[in-house]
């Protein structure tokens, strides 16, 4: 029988970390639609509203509803604006593992929310859902990934060597076309004990709130 994550938004300081609604789907196509986003993701191009429709109210509640992950998208407490995604996924029950991937906006760039929002779901998988393992696989280049995964006290386990593609434009034609290019992916872990040694949190102390949304 699978196994899924119940249906929960996250509160932190600054952030609330909820399901998709109707009315993100303007900011998420412009989100999607970012040069970084295209570069260090296999989102669809061009991202249409519909492309957002559908991610939105199909392809994310199913992450969850089919128990491979969830997805929150990641918005600020004081204006309701899409912030980000994050995406928990490849989910396995039997050894309580899963995969985190995220993505910021290009205006909330800058202020922390990466770091912020991954930690806040961190905390609740590892507290709430008894996990014992996150991983996270990043573009070798893709340096400001890699310093959220630092900031959290992610652990670098290695390399998967031509194991990601990403995309890519000629520096003599950086508005040309984009090109899909191999990379080496680095592999990132966090395991719950790893969380109780970061500056300014003690042991239990979660730093974030979650309920449950109710249908």
């Amino acid at each position: 029988m699978t196994s899924t994550f119940p249906d929960i938004s996250i509160s932190t300081e600054r952030l609330v970390l909820r399901p998709y609604e109707e009315a993100d789907i303007p900011a998420l196509a412009e989100m999607m639609n970012d040069e970084l986003v295209i570069a260090w993701t296999s989102v669809a191009q061009p991202y249409s509203e519909d492309d957002a429709r559908a991610f939105a109210t199909r392809i994310a509640p199913a992450e969850r509803t089919e128990g491979r992950g969830i997805v929150f998208a990641v918005t600020e407490f004081l204006t309701q604006r899409l912030v980000g995604t994050v995406h928990l996924q490849n989910t396995d029950w039997r050894i309580r593992s899963s995969e985190i991937g995220y993505m910021t906006a290009p205006w909330a760039r800058g202020e922390g929310y990466a770091s912020e929002s991954v930690l806040a779901v961190t905390q609740w998988l590892f507290d709430d859902q008894k996990f014992e393992r996150l991983e996270l696989r990043i573009a070798a280049d893709n340096t400001a990934s890699q310093q959220v995964a630092q900031k959290i006290g992610c652990i670098s386990e290695g390399v998967l060597r031509n194991a990601g593609i990403v995309r890519s434009r000629p520096e003599e034609d950086p508005g040309g076309r984009w090109a899909e290019i191999r990379t080496d992916l680095i592999v990132w872990s966090l395991l719950p004990e790893d969380l109780d040694v970061l500056p300014g949190r003690a042991s239990g102390d979660e730093g974030y709130t979650a309920f449950a949304d109710w249908e």
